[in-house]
């Protein structure tokens, strides 16, 4: 009996390496197979160009958040996006490719009108909306009409349909324009029930950023604070889409119980209410709008009926996906600081301390490069990161190339540092930047420990030596801390005084972590002019002393390798695609997905002794 046992589990053991084995050639093979299509694609391929119909409306289709700057995706995610028809999880539409596209359009004679299509616009700040609204008013002196049509339109959305010259709104749909707010979540209840302890360091009145850990609301000053702010920006909507749509500013801010009136006299209707409102020029359903533009640029066998060109076949013709020739001459070059500034080595979408200050470098040791346009667009992060970017700059001045600051939606705190030493800044109206201030949050548990019966004890050599959030924090380390903390903001403040030629204690009244608005900002001396990029690089050449230059965006180069698998997954998986090797649902396409899955978790697995205690097939996997 036991003979047959034995038996038994030894034939299981080999039937399971069997299957094993086979699933693992497999897999090999079909990836092999990919391979070799890939090169067999990148050998001999006929480029696939993208078409732009002659007599056509372009269709501006714009998906995600305005960006200054796109979020890095490896070539296998942008592959699968673009081979499989997929939308990315947080898709983004990057301001200057808008801009660049109506500007040629405007000039194209194959473009006979533009359409806005913004019911997947996420927003991204007044002064990405401006810039792009701006672009559609130079467009319109083309004397080629647009006209924005959708079902509903969101508070970003209506503020670049109010530059069409007519606006469609869907008989079931409406226009939704409430204003701005500012509201958080505090958790110091909570906190108190799970009895975390919070310590709080900081510097600033108006330092507001730990609030939610110590209070149950907003403080007072906070309020008053955000209140300013919010109440320009909300302004500066109103007096643009007002100017744009012929209408009073008046015409946004109903008390509810006006609207309600208003409201009961379109009937309940949201479309009606838009019309009586003036927002909207027409109320129009799908097949209505279809047929006006038939009559305008004519019928067309796809999907839509009339003659168009997609926004995202348009920016390929004009943007084609080739390695930028990099111009002779004298250049501009423009680096862009997105994101929260943390240290070491950022993909694009974050300020790296070592990245960007990498970006900055490159700039000054190109003889071309005569000045430096910084695009901030940050609330700020790591006072280390930051400080090894202002050194930078400070490095580029050194070597006699001007530095302009160019501040987009923010620039405050992280992203003010990294700004302050610039040769000149510039502001959007709209930027909130300032926000000059220090602060460090940092939870124990040693209650919660204590309630649940968990005890740490031990030996040290030295008081701060075994720090451990069960522990709690020494009265005396927590002065050292404050006392760094205050430290960092009097160097904040030195910095800023240094920089804008002011006293320090006239920095301290308008610092003490207190955000302004752009407008605010040039009137307390914390920015030197209002302006777009484009004012900031025609400063930055001016003072540099060029008047003949090219601008140019300064990137990470790809290494060999990179280039070589962004070419492969670019090119030669969608030629395997176009065999009808995989498709969207197949063996295949599942097969690469799970190794991408498994290779992002090898990759980020950083133990210094390279030991894990970890289930690689403990995962759920969900078919949705």
């Amino acid at each position: 009996m036991a003979e047959k046992s034995k038996s038994w589990t030894k034939a299981l053991f080999v039937g399971l390496w069997t299957a094993l084995n086979f699933c693992r050639k497999l897999f090999f093979n079909v990836v092999f197979l990919v391979i070799v299509i890939g090169i067999i694609a990148i050998a001999g391929r006929e480029e696939s160009v993208p078409q732009v119909t002659p007599g056509s409306a372009l269709m501006l289709s714009l998906k995600g958040a305005l960006v200054v700057q796109k979020t890095a995706v490896d070539p296998f995610s942008e592959f699968l996006e673009e081979a499989l028809e997929e939308e990315p999880d947080n898709p983004e539409v990057l301001v200057r490719d808008v801009v660049k596209v109506l500007e040629n359009a405007k000039e194209d004679n194959r473009i006979k009108a533009v359409v806005l299509n913004l019911q997947g616009l996420q927003g991204g700040g007044l002064d990405k909306l401006r810039t792009i609204a701006e672009a559609i008013d130079d467009f319109k002196t083309s004397e080629k009409p647009v006209i924005a049509v959708g079902d509903y339109y969101s508070q970003s959305q209506y503020y670049l349909a109010a530059h069409a010259d007519k606006i469609y709104l869907n008989p079931i749909g409406g226009v939704s324009i409430e204003g701005y707010a500012n509201y958080g979540m505090y958790l110091k209840r909570a906190l108190e029930k799970l009895k975390v302890n919070m310590h709080i360091f900081r510097v600033g009145t108006f330092k507001s950023a730990v609030e939610p850990y110590i209070r149950e609301d907003m403080s007072d000053a906070a309020k008053e604070m955000n209140k300013r702010w919010l109440d320009q920006y909300w302004l500066q909507y109103k007096q643009d889409v007002a100017a744009a749509r012929g209408v009073d500013i008046t015409n946004f801010d109903e008390s509810l119980d006006v609207m309600l009136e208003n409201f009961e006299k379109a009937g309940g209707n949201s479309a009606q209410y838009a019309i009586q409102k003036g927002w909207v020029d027409a109320v129009k359903t799908r097949e209505e709008v279809r047929q006006e533009l038939i009559a305008l640029v004519g019928k067309d066998d796809n999907p839509a009926g009339f003659k168009l060109t997609n926004y995202r076949a348009y920016n390929k013709v004009i943007n084609p996906p080739m390695p930028a020739i990099t111009p002779l001459g004298d250049k501009v070059a423009i680096v862009v600081a997105k994101g929260t500034i943390l240290d070491g080595d950022q993909q694009a979408g974050n300020i790296g301390g070592n990245s960007t200050a990498a970006l900055l470098r490159q700039a000054r040791l190109d003889d071309s490069v005569k000045a430096v346009v910084l695009q901030v667009d940050s609330p700020g992060g790591s006072a280390a990161a930051s400080e090894i970017i202002r050194q930078e700059i400070l490095n580029l001045r050194e070597a006699g190339k001007p530095v302009i600051a160019s501040m987009t939606t923010y620039a405050a705190s992280g992203g003010y540092w990294i700004s302050a030493s610039a040769d000149k800044i510039f502001a959007s109206p709209s930027t909130i930047t300032g926000s000059i201030g220090v602060f460090a949050a940092l939870a124990t548990f040693e209650n919660t420990a204590d309630y649940l019966g968990v005890d740490t004890d031990g030996v040290a050599t030295t008081d701060i030596a075994g720090f451990s959030t069960l522990r709690g924090i020494d009265p005396m380390y927590s002065q050292l801390i404050q006392r760094s903390i205050e430290s960092k903001y009097q160097e904040f403040l030195t910095l800023v005084a240094s920089e804008r030629n002011m006293d320090i204690n006239s920095v301290d009244n308008i610092a003490q972590g207190r955000v302004w608005i752009g407008t605010d900002a040039l009137d307390i001396g914390l920015v030197d002019e209002l302006g777009t990029l484009d004012d900031a690089v025609a400063a930055a050449a001016e003072m540099a002393g060029t008047e003949n230059y090219n601008t140019v965006y300064v990137t990470r180069k790809l290494s060999s390798k990179e280039l070589f698998w962004k070419e492969f997954f670019g090119q030669a998986l969608v030629y395997a695609i176009k065999l009808n090797v995989i498709d969207n649902n197949s063996m295949l396409t599942n097969l690469m997905r799970e190794a991408k899955v498994q290779a992002d978790l090898l990759s980020s697995m950083n133990d210094p002794q390279n030991m894990y205690t970890l289930c690689l097939s403990c995962r759920v996997v969900d078919n949705r």
